[in-house]
């Protein structure tokens, strides 16, 4: 079995994510796509950030319904801020029999040097990265193990969808329904 690890934060989850993963389960020809919740990626320290488990919630909402689209939590239990690294080798300990691959936009693959044992990552996993506007990929596109991929993308950011619930205004249509109405009733600013 082929899964496609897509790791964030989901802050909150949004459209966006979620046509990636499902391009990517279609073109990579996967069998599931974990979406792998972090309660804290290390790149993002201070950032405005809601609580992981509502995070993880929304993530539950959006994915409903899709039965090759799975949450993982299993960063929860483990020493924060979440290295991919770390995580690949319990996910791994967990599911011997599963090929992992990664998922992720050429703006994370661009900076990947500053990934935590980045280089063993790059020997064990193959790297299945979107193309993001302005973000080439750098040195790593050009890496055997990595496949740089053109699909539809939608410039949405999480933190654009933050901002308008902030300001009382409408999400609808950049993040799905449920999301958006968990979002007005349980999370707090």
């Amino acid at each position: 079995m082929k899964v496609g690890l897509f790791f964030g934060s989901f802050n909150p989850i949004h459209y966006g994510h979620l046509i990636i993963g499902q391009y990517m389960l279609d073109q990579a020809k996967l069998d599931e796509v974990w979406f792998v919740v972090s309660p804290q990626n290390p790149l993002k320290k201070g950032k405005d950030i809601m609580d992981a488990d509502h995070r993880l919630n929304m993530v539950k909402l959006a994915i409903k319904g899709n039965e090759q689209f799975k949450v993982s939590d299993v960063e929860f239990d483990m020493p924060i801020p979440s290295y991919s690294s770390y995580t690949l080798k319990k996910l791994k300990e967990l599911h011997p029999a599963i090929e992992f691959q990664l998922i992720l936009g050429t703006d994370n693959l661009q900076h990947l040097e500053k990934w935590k044992d980045h280089e063993e990552i790059l020997m064990e996993y193959d790297i299945l990265s979107y193309f993001r506007e302005g973000f080439p990929g750098g040195e790593f596109a050009k890496n055997q193990k990595v496949r740089v991929m053109k699909g539809p993308m939608l410039n949405i950011s999480a933190s654009y969808v933050r901002g308008l619930v902030r300001m009382g205004r409408s999400i609808k249509y950049l993040v799905p329904d449920e999301v958006a109405e968990y979002m007005y009733t349980k999370v707090k600013d």
